[in-house]
């Protein structure tokens, strides 16, 4: 999530509500939400069985409930409305007995004798346009042909896994994708796309580039793009949360029909599964896209969010507003949505944005729970906020507390800024463009963050401690979604070096990622030397910035072939992939290396079960040749001058040798 412009809500100055002695309820402090009644039941939201439904929200701040029956998504006029009845806990109920499959509805509270806005409810599993009505559905209907016999991906362990994150537009809208259905969940779900070259596109080059899971930015239902005109260029990450569990509507054929979103998406989901491939949601309970005007507020004002010392709303995601994930039913709304994801949708992995925000206890709870759908679901989000939360740090999720997360990993900036330079300085040099004292930055994200005896951590960029309990707990990545892709930012740091040169900074630094213990995170196009023509954050630039353009993976040929490759070695040597702490301080050890910008270190003892006995490895950040010294022995070159060859490029024998500029040198004893 980008820290700055992504403002979709202007921060509001609220005036604190009228403190009243007969209605506790309507005061804004946390003591008086904390006397509102916890509803226990797993049933809130609309639950269809043919000839009847059952409409039931939480709401302990109305007076008084009801629903809106619609025909069609765009009708203002109600076919009838309900009252609902007050079944106690906070609780209000009304069952309906006549078959309302596909027709929309609304909810409204009174509240203080004033009837609110209609809005859906949270739980909201189907909508209409722009999710402004919610959609009676049937959700066993919406199963794409073979979906009773999907099944996840197995995950021996979490450090096998291999991200790519991707746009659900930016992967399929370019002219040349050879796609149809542009932009789309089904653009997605296409097999035998190819350029007008021959080159794979879409999901058949994701497949062929070798990742193990797609990470997919936002395809909840998001308020920033108008789904009632499509026809009409928009583009936006979708970092604004409208309906979290219901599909994102402009990526189906059809945003009114909410069936035909759920089952476009499932589809995508399945087509990915019969590939091998995981999915793993980007999801945003730390703030809502609206404010005043969400479904939780609509519903039970102020209850879902912190209020700031001033009574107004706090904005630690620097959108509005931030979610109060431990009141208990934002707890639980968290706990459910994510279990009707993994259950219903088969996900298999969830990116907490903003995740500093939550507080640990309800982070651990998810992870409990999604473990019991499969062991294998994979949890991971950003260690940090926008901006200061008045829940203390010591309880919140922050990288610096990830020690006292169960199997939830968290993004380390400390490898990515040691490597490419800082984000936010766009003219910071990192360690692969000559900038000095970055080593043991870049040394603590080969560890994994994790606790090892040769790591100076005084002289680490951020992090003074290890944070990282075990190396499955790490994320490395040098370029995600944010800020400048990792060609534009070399760019822009490095204006005089030449292309050659740029490239051989970009290739050194993921070789760092995919050679680094953890779990490796890459952004989708980097392996074609991915540019958004020097836009940092491209949230709503058009397609012109945003689309992945196929065009270069023949001119980048070499570049993808180089990715394609290191892939496949870190998944073909499970060395680089080591599942605990321990292995690696027993089998990982730093060369005693004295010169700037170069590291070396050897793995030992066919490690995590590995053919290769010992492997030796050197980054060389500096512009040019840097000599090394290596234990006696005959070796074979795996990586050498930008090549890759696990069958070997060469022998060399013990002693002096050289490591190229701005490269990497591995070698495996023979």
């Amino acid at each position: 999530m980008y820290l700055k412009t992504k403002l979709y809500v202007p921060v509001i100055a609220l005036i604190i509500m009228r403190l009243t002695t007969s209605c506790k309820e309507h005061q804004t402090s946390d003591t008086s939400y904390d006397e509102y009644p916890v509803y226990e039941g797993k049933d809130l939201g609309v639950t269809y069985t043919g000839n009847k439904t059952t409409f039931k929200i939480w709401s302990p701040a109305a007076q008084k409930v009801r629903v809106h029956i619609y025909e069609k998504d765009a009708d203002r006029k109600p076919l009838f409305t309900r009252a609902l009845g007050n079944i106690g806990r906070g609780a209000w109920a009304l069952t309906i007995n006549r078959d309302l499959l596909r027709k929309y509805y609304t909810f409204q509270i009174l509240r203080d004798n004033k009837w609110l806005d209609e809005t859906p409810d949270p739980y909201a599993v189907a909508t209409g346009t722009n999710g402004k009505k919610g959609m009676i559905a049937d959700l066993s209907s919406t199963n794409p042909p073979g979906w009773e016999s999907d099944r996840r991906p197995a995950v021996r362990q979490a450090t096998d896994i291999i991200i790519y994150e991707l746009h659900i537009r930016d992967i399929s809208v370019h002219a040349g994708s050879g796609i149809t259905h542009k932009g789309k969940f089904l653009g997605l779900a296409e097999t035998g796309t190819s350029t007008a070259n021959g080159e794979s596109t879409g999901l058949d080059h994701i497949r062929e580039l070798g990742v193990t899971h797609v990470h997919l930015l936002p395809s909840f239902d998001f308020k920033s793009v108008d789904e009632s005109r499509l026809a009409t260029s928009q583009f936006n990450w979708g970092y604004d949360p409208q309906n979290y569990n219901t599909p994102e509507g402009s990526y189906a054929t059809d945003s009114s029909d909410g069936h035909v979103r759920i089952k476009e998406f499932k589809q995508l989901i399945k087509t990915l599964h019969d590939y091998g491939i995981g999915v793993i949601m980007d999801v945003v309970y730390n703030h809502t896209g609206d404010t005043e005007n969400s479904s939780f507020n609509l519903l039970v004002p102020n209850y879902y969010y912190r209020q700031n010392g001033k009574g107004g709303f706090s904005d630690a995601s620097a959108c509005g507003n931030e979610t109060a994930s431990e009141r208990p039913m934002m707890r639980k709304f968290m706990l459910e949505s994510v279990r009707f994801w993994a259950e219903e949708y088969h996900i298999d992995g969830f990116r907490f944005d903003l995740m500093g925000i939550h507080d640990i206890e309800t982070m651990n709870l998810i992870s409990d729970e999604l473990k019991k759908t499969d062991p294998g679901i994979f949890i991971y989000g950003e260690g940090w906020t926008a901006s200061e939360s008045p829940l203390p740090d010591s309880l919140r999720a922050l990288k610096h507390n990830t020690y006292g997360l169960n199997d939830i990993a968290a993004f380390c900036d400390d490898l990515r800024d040691g490597v490419k330079g800082h984000w936010a300085e766009h003219e910071a040099k990192g360690f692969v463009s000559g900038e000095k004292a970055l080593e043991e930055s870049v040394k603590f994200g080969i560890v994994a963050a994790t606790r090892h005896p040769q790591i100076d951590y005084k002289a680490v960029n951020y992090s003074k401690a290890p944070w990282a309990r075990e190396p499955s707990q790490t994320i490395n990545y040098v370029s995600c979604h944010d800020n400048h892709t990792l060609y534009d930012k070399l760019k822009i740091a490095n204006p005089k070096v030449s292309e050659e040169d740029l490239i051989k900074m970009h290739l050194l630094s993921n070789t760092i990622v995919l050679i680094a213990q953890g779990v490796p995170f890459l952004h989708a196009g980097v392996e074609l030397l991915r540019t958004k023509q020097g836009v940092e954050n491209s949230f709503e630039s058009p397609d012109s910035i945003n689309a992945i353009n196929w065009g270069w993976k023949s001119a980048n040929r070499q570049v993808y072939e180089y990715y394609r490759k290191l892939i496949k070695l870190r998944k073909n040597h499970p060395a680089f992939r080591m599942p605990t702490s321990r292995m690696i301080r027993n089998h990982l050890k730093f060369f005693p290396v004295k010169a700037n910008n170069l590291i070396g270190f050897q793995i030992t003892g066919n490690a995590n079960g590995d053919t290769w006995q010992d492997i030796l490895v050197f980054f060389n950040g500096n512009n040019q040749p840097m000599p090394v010294d290596i234990p006696k022995g005959s070796y074979t070159k795996i990586i050498a001058k930008q090549q890759i060859d696990e069958n070997g490029l060469g022998d060399l024998q013990g002693g002096k040798t050289v490591v190229e500029a701005i490269s990497t040198l591995v070698l495996i004893r023979n």
